[in-house]
This record gives structure tokens, C-alpha cells and sequence, in this order.
């Protein structure tokens, strides 16, 4: 079974940088070919779409997020990042990784982000 394994959530003050990174794992399919995304989900509100990066590099951000957040991938280490500057207490959230391939979508358990002062 595929396991994608976030990390780097947390408390931090409006206007400062978090780094989130999810590592996969345990797959037969090359990281590589995995599209991959970051999503979140506050309270009492639908999961959405924050970021996303497939196998070309190619990037696409939620309009909340551009400009602010940046996805990243580095496929050596099976990893995705999602850096995040000027955060917001809006962007309070429990952030989930994604991985996506063929037929095959995986996400993993979820790291919490607390912008508050």
C-alpha cells in the first residue's frame, strides 16, 4: 500500500513561512509519474485544492494561495513541498498531501497549520 507521510505543520504568527514536505513511499509506480497536489480542509468546510505539480514540473495554485505559496518537487527523494509565506489566519487548515497516477489516487494523514497571534 502506498503511504504518503506529511510533516512541518504548525503554529506560527501571521505574516511568517511554514514548509510542509510529504514523502511517498512503498509504491511499484515511479514517484515520477505521480501528479501530485496539496489540499486543505478548515472546519466545517470542504476540502479544496491549494496546490498542484505533475510529472513535467508544471504548476497550478488556488487564486487564495498564487503569489504566496509555491509546490515543489524532488523526485530523488519521492518528495513534494509546499512552501508558504505570508500566511494568514484564514489559511488555518489541516493540510493533506495527494498523490495521483492512473486509476490510483492516495492521500495521506494530514498536518495541521495554526496561523494565529
Amino acid at each position: 500500500q502506498v503511504q504518503l507521510v506529511e510533516s512541518g505543520g504548525g503554529l506560527v504568527q501571521p505574516g511568517g513561512s511554514l514548509t510542509l514536505s510529504c514523502v511517498v513511499s512503498r509504491s511499484t509506480a515511479s514517484f515520477s509519474r505521480y501528479a501530485m497536489g496539496w489540499y486543505r480542509q478548515a472546519p466545517g468546510e470542504q476540502r479544496e485544492l491549494v496546490a498542484t505539480i505533475v510529472s513535467d514540473g508544471s504548476t497550478k495554485y488556488a487564486d487564495s494561495v498564487k503569489g504566496r505559496f509555491t509546490i515543489s518537487r524532488d523526485n530523488a527523494k519521492n518528495t513534494v513541498n509546499l512552501q508558504m509565506n505570508s500566511l494568514k489566519p484564514e489559511d488555518t487548515a489541516v493540510y493533506y498531501c495527494n498523490a495521483k497516477f492512473a486509476i490510483w489516487n492516495y492521500w495521506g494523514q494530514g498536518t495541521q497549520v495554526t496561523v494565529s497571534s
